[in-house]
Formats: structure tokens, C-alpha cells, sequence
């Protein structure tokens, strides 16, 4: 079993660009945790921020359970503040070695987009680089060894991330639509706001119809586009990868620990069954 640990800035964004991956390493047996570096207090028109971080932990919960993912745990830093600060790097620092982490999917540090996303990327690479000295953040024991190291991509990035490891993710494309969509404050409220889209969200019991829009407008982190097929092909063989209709991709991050690619498969071993089956309740918190 490895332990995955996936970092992003706000509340959501692990499932939307890591979702389904995240699904099927826990179906696999694999521990898999997601952690919001800020609270998500910004991301909304009327409502205020606490009242707004508090639903989005909630979300959090009803998000986990859906990918079978064990913790997601929330940080109580404000929305569009967060810095690579030293003490923020302690705290990263001490976020990974109590996971023990073997496996970590970040954000690409650098690049147009939010700033909390590029500084969410910045502060794992720096945590990372300490994470085995035990001087450094003495009150959790140090790693034995540096983790794989993984990047995924967010709103900002496609125009440069590379996709080095690809995951089908055909298998569990419900489960991640319905983690996005629990995200009902970001999905169906925020960002339909923002994009000019709040027309169409549709009702609150309409289940289908808000699966089919969450597909429908964010599908450029849930289709396995043409550029994709390459790295599915090295995965999966030609044939398979013409099949892919939903996938994800991670860019081998240059920190971390450097691993051969005949290695990749097998620490990313998306297969096996059951995806919730004997593993604990989800827990989330504001820590």
C-alpha cells in the first residue's frame, strides 16, 4: 500500500484535476488523502467568508466519500492570501511527513493563474526538499526517503504541462463528476457566476442534468483530448488508449524522489476492487 497525499490551494481543486485517479488508487487499497492549503473563504459572490468555509468543509466531506478518499483536510488560511512563507513551509513540511507520504500530486508552482494556486505549488516543492532532514521541523519525525513527486494540472497550465504519466479514468468518471458536484458552492453557484453560466446550473434535485453540466463546462479536466494519447499509448498499448474517453494526466515534477520510468506503473497502480470497500469514514476538518 502507498500513501498518496494531494496538495492543492482551495477546497475542490484535488477533485477536479486529480479526482479520478485519487478514486482508483483507493479502490486499489492505496491510502489517499487531499489537503486545501486555504479555506476557500473568497470563492463566492453573497455569501460571507465564514459561513462560506464552514459549507465548503461540509462539501469536503460529501467530496471524500465519494472517491473514497480517507482525510481532506482544510487549513485555516484565507482564501487569495496565501504565501511560500517559512512558516507556511513548516507546515507542509509537517503535513507530509504525518501522512508519511510516498506518493505527492501538487500544483505547478510557476505560470499564469492564481496566485494561491502558484504559491500551493512553490511551497510543496520547498517542503519536499526538507522533508528528510530531521532539524527541520523537529516535532514530526523526518521521511526515510523523498516521495515520488507529481504535478497535475489546473485551470492556468495546460498550455505547459507535460503529460508524462496518464490515467484512464474511464472506470470511475461518475465518482469524480459526483465529488466535483458536491462542491455545490464552486460548481453550480461561483464559477456558472463568473463564467456567465448561471442561467443554465440546473435545480438542486435535478442529479442527472447537474452530472451533465458539470461534464458539459469543465470537460477540458474530465475528456482525454488528443494530446493525451501518447502518454495513454505508453500506458495502456494503442488500442486502449483510442478507447479512452475520460483520463488525467500528472507531469513527473523535477523535485522529489527520482524514480525510473518502468517504476511509474507500479507506484501508480490504478487497478484492483472495490472502491470504498472496508476503509474507514472520511474525515475533514479546518485545522
Amino acid at each position: 500500500m502507498s500513501k498518496v497525499l494531494v496538495i492543492g490551494a482551495h477546497p475542490d481543486e484535488a477533485d477536479m484535476y486529480a479526482g479520478g485517479t485519487a478514486a482508483l488508487l483507493a479502490r486499489a487499497g492505496h491510502a489517499v488523502k487531499f489537503v486545501s492549503l486555504t479555506n476557500g473563504d473568497a470563492g463566492h459572490f453573497t455569501m460571507e467568508p465564514v459561513p462560506l468555509a464552514r459549507r465548503r468543509a461540509r462539501e469536503a466531506v460529501r467530496a471524500a466519500e465519494a472517491l473514497g478518499v480517507l482525510e481532506y483536510e482544510i487549513l485555516d488560511v484565507h482564501d487569495g492570501e496565501l504565501e511560500p512563507s517559512v512558516e507556511m513551509r513548516r507546515k507542509v513540511i509537517e503535513l507530509i511527513r504525518e501522512w508519511r507520504a510516498d506518493v505527492i500530486v501538487a500544483l505547478h508552482g510557476e505560470g499564469p493563474g492564481h496566485p494561491d494556486n502558484r504559491a500551493a505549488g512553490r511551497l510543496v516543492a520547498d517542503a519536499v526538499a526538507f522533508c528528510t532532514t530531521p532539524n527541520v521541523a523537529p516535532g514530526r519525525p523526518a521521511l526515510e526517503r523523498e516521495p515520488l513527486c507529481l504535478l497535475m494540472v489546473d485551470y492556468a497550465a495546460p498550455g505547459f504541462h507535460r503529460h508524462d504519466v496518464a490515467v484512464d479514468v474511464d472506470p470511475v468518471i461518475d465518482r469524480k463528476v459526483d465529488a466535483c458536484a458536491a462542491h455545490a458552492s464552486q460548481f453550480f453557484e461561483y464559477s456558472p457566476a463568473a463564467r456567465g453560466l448561471a442561467g443554465l446550473v440546473p435545480a438542486e434535485d435535478a442529479v442527472e442534468e447537474r452530472r451533465a453540466f458539470v461534464l458539459a463546462h469543465w470537460e477540458e479536466f474530465m475528456i482525454a483530448g488528443d494530446d493525451m494519447r501518447p502518454a495513454l499509448a505508453r500506458r495502456y498499448g494503442d488500442a486502449h488508449a483510442e478507447r479512452v474517453r475520460h483520463a488525467e494526466t500528472f507531469q513527473l515534477a523535477g523535485y522529489g524522489r527520482a524514480v525510473p520510468d518502468e517504476e511509474l506503473p507500479l507506484l501508480l497502480d490504478v487497478f484492483g476492487d472495490g472502491l470504498t470497500a472496508g476503509l474507514p469514514e472520511p474525515s475533514v476538518g479546518i485545522a
